[in-house]
């Protein structure tokens, strides 16, 4: 039987090839994408996943548009002129053609808390974006974390970060939504952090390979995951050469096939206040704080098997 989700995101490259994945593999059943405030702007994180969801034939998949900001911060930044900076690394129109398909009326925050409240079978929560329509939804509905059987979050870092030294841009984008998302007591959370996600990288090759399939979303991948790598060639070099990470999607693989990542349980809080250090995710790998682990981090990933994964799936093949 399908893996049920649902998946919280801010389009881009990365959240792009997470929504093929997640939408074409046959272990999951999408049953509805939720945007937010992110990189770009909620509306044009909204028309990339329509797009997205069309071009590969999955338009049936229903799309909610959620929170325009961070759930605190009026005046929080997102850091477009650092993205822009790195060559426009997350473009608001993805190079895929322009939908006929609509978001739906209602808000993601009201299908998140309704579908949960309805739900019968287990559903599993993937939020590959800052987490302020998670904690509306918290905030909103005494029960929604009590519903949620499972979360898989992308975001955060120990030894890395990516919009500060300090920290990544899914949890710094909304530090305060973050915060109570770790605190609020999910039964079941597993985090994908930059440690896991710069250990998955793809390469040049397997662009190439992903394009040779001929198939809309290999060859939307391709597209995606090769305007990734000629930011990082530029900006930022990866360990490997001709390769980048494309984070979200990983977190999506792990549905699949959890051996794709290692993981440590630990307790993780986020700071929302340090002047250096506000976002980080503070991921106590030596317990020193006396509290009990609230999480399983991610520390190392196969890359080759998550590359074969996506080519696969892809494909057709899964």
């Amino acid at each position: 039987m399908a893996r049920k989700l649902i998946l919280d995101v801010d389009t881009g490259t990365d959240d792009a090839v997470a929504v093929m994945l997640a939408a074409l593999h046959p272990a999951l059943e999408l049953i509805g994408c939720t945007t937010v405030n992110g990189n770009i702007p909620v509306t044009s994180c909204t028309d990339n996943t329509l797009r997205v969801l069309e071009h590969i034939g999955r338009g049936d998949i229903p799309v909610y548009e959620g929170l325009a900001r961070p759930i605190v911060r009026r005046d929080f930044p997102i850091p477009r002129t650092v993205n822009d900076a790195a060559g426009k690394y997350h473009p608001d129109a993805l190079p895929v053609p322009a939908t006929t398909l609509r978001k739906q009326s209602a808000s993601a925050i009201e299908f998140l808390i309704e579908t949960y409240r309805a739900a019968t079978d287990p559903i599993v929560l993937v939020p590959v974006a800052p987490l302020s329509n998670i904690a509306a939804c918290i905030a909103l509905d005494p029960k929604f974390v009590s519903r949620v059987p499972e979360i898989v979050i992308m975001g955060g870092g120990h030894a890395l970060g990516n919009v500060t030294p300090s920290a990544e841009f899914n949890i710094w984008g909304d530090p305060e939504a973050a915060a109570s998302v770790f605190a609020a007591g999910f039964e079941k959370i597993t985090l994908v952090p930059l440690d896991a996600t710069h250990r998955a990288l793809i390469t040049a090759a397997h662009c190439r390979a992903l394009h040779a399939l001929g198939t809309p979303a290999g060859q939307a991948a391709s597209a995606f995951i090769g305007h990734r790598i000629a930011v990082h060639d530029a900006h930022q070099k990866q360990d490997i050469a001709h390769s980048t990470p494309v984070h979200d999607a990983l977190a999506v693989g792990f549905l699949i096939d959890p051996a794709l990542i290692t993981t440590r349980r630990l307790h993780v809080a986020v700071e929302t206040h340090g002047a250096l250090t506000v976002g980080r995710t503070v991921i106590d790998t030596h317990f020193r704080g006396g509290q009990a682990p609230n999480c399983d981090v991610a520390f190392d990933a196969d890359a080759e098997g998550f590359a074969q994964l996506l080519l696969r799936t892809f494909a057709g093949q899964a």
